[in-house]
């Protein structure tokens, strides 16, 4: 009888086991990827268990109320192309892995979310899914977004659907292979992602921690640029309002909570009006909104209604708690050359002085004080070189529709002179922070283009 013919791997015995081996791996991983990327996912229009499906009917007050989350939510700044229609898509956003277009929110049928369920609005903002179930590109922080209760995703449904239908699709995105298909976007989130448990109603009590703590970590999306990343761009976390450099960019946000170092808390010391005037206003006497910030202001935070702006400061100082055993403040061990200390004092006086204090004692509503400052002492400069190389405005608010402003010093002051300076300022008037060298202003400055 003829016998059935045996497959035998190729080489030795230890060779046969590690080729097996090998392809049992990639068997599992084939295996595991296939399931992620071509596992069922609900239709849309179809009920989810997991999911509240009660769409509400869209009365006035939901729609003004949609309208006031959208601007927390800052969706306008993202979905809007310079020049274009508001909320129609197509402004890029560039990142470490490829530029990323926002998408058309105005209920267009063939561009837009005309086609879109409440249900499959809220998949989106909750699991990252677009109605056929693809994964969505993470640069839209549905990480936050998560955190949003029904009710308040169905407001902000309700809104983007009373907008006017604008024909418009955005420019094909833009990130490097692989990691826009859908199989590496399936994966991102498998290892990433999880989405917060399902919240149907959103604290309402007014000044509240707990109020804040919703609106800080669900729409106002704070962490997805005051919080650490991993190499896959997902946020950390450990490293939750931890402050990190921004993503693409050198501007620095800073931490919203107490760490190890004195220098990093720079909320240390202020009042619950402080931060609320900060965030309506884009000013206070400690600090004035700069880079980012200043956009988020503009279009975002100055419209907090009083209550919520209050309970957004209670929720980010409740995090300020001292550290047990924080950094002390401490003299530089580098103290920069007294030739540069003395260059830096007479830049300062010529360049500065007029508008900060001949002490760094500033001047009260329009410019801020240098002395005791943390954004000035911070461990971190990024922020403090690149306001000194391409200066920069406050936000224009409705309180504050003129800011003032600081000219820029690209043209003026040399890589050295601008180290000089800065080092000047972080170690006089009682603030004791390390100075900073001609390099780092030379890194920043081939870094970063204000275009």
């Amino acid at each position: 009888m003829h016998k059935p013919r045996q497959i035998r791997l190729p080489g030795k015995p230890l060779t046969r086991w590690i080729v097996a081996l090998t392809l049992l791996v990639a068997l599992t991983v084939t295996a595991v990827v296939g399931w992620l990327v071509w596992a069922p996912t609900p239709p849309s229009g179809t009920a989810d268990v997991t999911l509240p499906t009660s769409g509400q009917p869209a009365t006035q007050d939901l729609l003004q109320r949609g309208a006031y989350l959208a601007r927390l939510g800052n969706c306008a700044q993202c979905h809007t192309a310079p020049g274009g229609a508001p909320y129609a898509g197509g402004r890029g956003i560039a990142t470490p892995f490829g530029t990323v277009y926002g998408g058309n929110l105005t209920p267009d049928l063939e561009t837009g979310l005309g086609r879109w369920s409440a249900d499959d609005f809220w998949r989106a903002l909750h699991r990252g899914q677009s109605p056929k179930g693809r994964a969505l590109i993470p640069v839209f922080p549905y990480t936050s977004f998560t955190h949003l209760a029904r009710e308040d995703s169905d407001a902000l449904y309700a809104h983007l659907q009373s907008l006017p239908a604008v024909s418009h699709a955005p420019p094909a995105q833009g990130l490097t292979w692989p990691y826009g298909t859908p199989w590496a976007l399936k994966v991102w989130q498998a290892v990433n992602f999880t989405p917060a448990p399902v919240v149907q109603k959103a604290p309402t009590m007014a000044m509240s921690v707990e109020r804040g703590r919703y609106l800080v970590q669900g729409l106002g999306h704070c962490n997805e640029c005051h919080g650490g990343r991993n190499i896959w761009g997902a946020p950390v976390a450990k490293q939750q309002l931890g402050g990190a450099v921004m993503p693409g960019l050198p501007w620095y946000a800073p931490p919203l909570q107490r760490t190890d170092s004195v220098h990093q808390a720079v909320l240390d010391g202020w009042s619950d009006d402080d931060l609320a005037s900060f965030l309506t206003q884009g000013r206070n006497d400690l600090a004035v909104a700069s880079g980012p910030m200043a956009d988020v202001v503009h279009h975002s935070t100055q419209y907090l209604q009083a209550q919520d702006a209050q309970s957004v400061a209670r929720y980010l100082l409740s995090l300020q708690t001292p550290s047990p055993n924080p950094t002390a403040p401490h003299a530089s061990k580098l103290p920069p050359p007294s030739a540069a200390k003395t260059a830096g004092a007479h830049i300062y006086e010529t360049q500065c002085a007029q508008c900060h204090g001949k002490q760094g004692e500033g001047k009260a509503d329009a410019f801020p004080a240098l002395a005791g400052n943390r954004a000035v002492t911070t461990d971190n400069t990024n922020n403090l070189i690149l306001m000194v190389l391409y200066g920069g405005y406050g936000p224009s608010t409705a309180t504050v529709p003129r800011p003032h402003g600081m000219p820029p010093f690209l043209l003026t002051l040399t890589n050295a002179e601008i180290a000089a300076v800065i080092s000047h300022v972080r170690t006089t008037w009682g603030n004791r922070a390390a100075p900073i060298f001609e390099f780092d202003v030379h890194t920043i400055r081939n870094l970063h283009s204000p275009a």
